[in-house]
């Protein structure tokens, strides 16, 4: 069902997009990672070789695979040039609709015939950014990734309400190939793993806000009484904030007053703290790594 000389298009080289690109590159599919800004690609192709580098030092791939793995990406500035022929396109830009809309208009009528045209939005319509390409939207699906990509195994693919058997067929054997579990979820805001996550997440907040624990024990109740990886506070630093506070808006748009966003989201938004991408969120980061002590207290706000 896929065939490692496919084209692979990943559009987009922030958290999302570097992660994607390292896991179809480093499963043998030749990769072209997309962005305008030059700077993020060369910050994306350090972070990929250092996820290599990592795994050679750890012993979990060979040198010679890291190598073939870097071999197999190509970054590009140009989404024409990019797209042109493709096989497959992943979208990963901003939460936003518009946006979304455009790569696609742009890219679309230049893939390769029956292409896929794959989403990675966490909570907007699949159908609605289908729309902008009317000629083509029953090639659309949703394949949601999650953060970190190259430790997580969970993919979601969504259908539209014009997308095929076959395309999500398809896109279930690529995730196959690339060695990740992936389940199938009718188009509904927010998806499963979002919806669920923003509420908790939102939930989190509203404590921290009240100051029923501090940002610490909150996070350490989820992680030692749940067995999560990490708590909804750190996860919030992690997605950042703004992404959060973007999608807990389309969900209180769409699905109601439980998913009306805490007041402190709002405010970390607007005064710039919204993780680990700017150094600081509900806690403070110094060369990537989570300052201890640092998490935001009720007294502060």
């Amino acid at each position: 069902m896929t065939n490692k000389e496919d084209k692979i298009v990943v559009v987009g080289a922030g958290l999302m997009g570097t992660g994607i690109a390292h896991a179809f590159a480093s499963s043998g599919f030749a990769t072209l990672l997309v962005d305008t800004h030059a700077e993020s690609l060369t910050r994306a192709k350090g972070n990929i070789e250092n996820i290599l580098s990592t795994g050679v030092k750890l012993g979990k791939i060979t040198d010679e695979v890291a190598q073939s793995s870097l071999a197999n990406l190509i970054t590009c500035g140009d989404l024409s040039e990019a797209a042109l022929g493709a096989n497959w396109l992943v979208e990963t830009v901003s939460e936003q609709l518009a946006v979304k809309k455009s790569v696609l208009g742009q890219a679309a009528p230049l893939l390769a015939p029956n292409a896929i045209i794959a989403t990675n939005t966490s909570a907007l319509s699949v159908t609605e950014i289908a729309a902008s390409v009317p000629d083509f939207a029953d090639r659309v699906v949703g394949m949601h990734f999650f953060n970190p990509v190259h430790k997580m195994k969970l993919v979601e693919l969504v259908r539209g309400l014009a997308t095929t058997d076959e395309v999500v067929v398809r896109t279930k054997a690529l995730c196959d190939a690339i060695g990740k579990t992936s389940i199938t979820v009718n188009e509904s805001p927010g998806l499963t793993t979002s919806r669920m996550s923003a509420l908790l997440g939102n939930e989190a907040m509203y404590m921290l806000q009240e100051g029923t624990a501090t940002a610490e024990d909150i996070d350490t109740a989820l992680r030692m009484g749940f067995n999560h990886p990490m708590g909804p506070l750190e996860l919030g630093d992690l997605t950042g904030w703004d992404t959060r506070l973007s999608v807990l808006r389309y969900l209180h748009q769409t699905l109601g007053e439980k998913f009306r966003p805490c007041p402190l989201i709002i405010k970390m938004v607007a005064a710039g703290r919204l993780g680990r991408k700017t150094g600081h969120g509900v806690y403070r980061y110094e060369d990537g790594n989570r300052v201890p002590g640092s998490g935001l207290k009720a007294s502060a706000l």
